[in-house]
């Protein structure tokens, strides 16, 4: 055979591999999400998520310190509310004393230069686990935007660099966009959770947080995983409502949405790798069924090939340890 074009040529040595590789993993890709809980002195594993934990105030600062040491640049902060401070007004959710407060500002003296996201939403302080205030049996909107705008402008005050509204509620981008706006604070950001679908693999993530809806789904403000073209409009409302950064949730079931979303916007595009994604992998490792570390790899390069300008995975710090070497 005499061939024009030998496409293994550019394959048969890990260092012309590495040399022609399209997609390359940095520690600056990955937000770590951070749960945290009450009390001091606390790290407690989460049962469905082998391997993550809940940590008290004093310990969330640690493993900051950790990671800004191996080279990540943002986290992302959720917070496990007692259930005497629930409510269905979000009350807890805008205490300047709360958990997620003293939590920004903990981190931002103790890390000045990390990225610190907030969640906002209320599902974390909601006695019904839903993302929205409660009327009868329905999760009204607007009620629910005006409470998630001023707990957006909390965060700010505490010192959060971004606030990462997700809700899905209809116009909340420009209403935080407006409230902050309003607040003075022209230079916090906001990363929309603008794709986030109705998803089976968010289970282990309520379990971590005791979030789970007390009755019924979610699935009248989460979009229906059986659509494509709705997951656009809402990243470009987003995008017009002043997002500085959109978000595809789940994102290994959802690489298509990634990369449809690249190619219409001109914002950073992030990528939520969820907890049911991050227990499936740890899941098979741990019954031999795959290489954990390879696994790991494979799946967060799919995410960044897809589309993805940043990562937020429970793997950040394995991944970045895998990349350091």
């Amino acid at each position: 055979m005499h061939l024009i074009r030998r496409n293994r040529i550019l394959r048969q040595s890990p260092a012309i591999r590495a040399m022609v590789a399209e997609t390359i993993l940095k520690p600056s890709d990955f937000i770590a999400p951070l749960f945290i809980t009450e009390g001091y002195g606390i790290k407690e594993e989460i049962p469905s998520m082998t391997g993550y934990y809940r940590r008290s105030v004093d310990f969330t600062v640690q493993e900051v310190k950790e990671l800004w040491g191996l080279g990540i640049k943002s986290v992302l902060l959720f917070i496990k509310c007692k259930d005497e401070l629930k409510d269905n007004k979000g009350t807890e959710a805008l205490n300047p004393d709360g958990l997620m407060q003293r939590s920004i500002k903990a981190i931002k003296d103790a890390c000045p230069e990390m990225v610190v996201m907030t969640d906002v939403a209320l599902d974390p302080f909601s006695t019904y686990g839903h993302d929205g205030i409660v009327e009868g049996n329905e999760i009204v909107n607007d009620p629910t935007v005006e409470v998630l705008a001023k707990m957006s402008v909390s965060h700010a005050q505490a010192g959060a660099d971004i606030v990462a509204p997700s809700d899905m509620m209809d116009g909340r981008i420009l209403a935080i966009r407006e409230a902050l706006e309003q607040g003075g604070f022209t230079k916090t950001g906001i990363m929309a959770y603008s794709a986030k679908y109705a998803s089976c693999f968010y289970g282990p993530f309520r379990d971590a947080l005791d979030s789970a809806p007390g009755f019924g789904d979610k699935k009248t403000y989460q979009m229906d995983y059986a659509n494509r073209r709705e997951a656009l409009k809402e990243v470009l409302m987003d995008v017009e409502e002043g997002a500085d950064v959109v978000m595809v949730k789940p994102a290994m079931a959802y690489l298509d949405i990634i990369r449809e979303v690249r190619d219409n916007v001109d914002v950073p595009v992030s990528a939520y790798h969820v907890s049911g994604e991050y227990a499936m992998i740890k899941a098979a490792a741990k019954m031999g069924w795959l290489d954990e570390n390879k696994a790991i790899m494979e799946s967060l390069t799919s995410i960044k090939r897809a589309g993805a300008d940043l990562i937020a995975t429970y793997f950040a710090k394995d991944a970045v340890k895998l990349i350091n070497g």
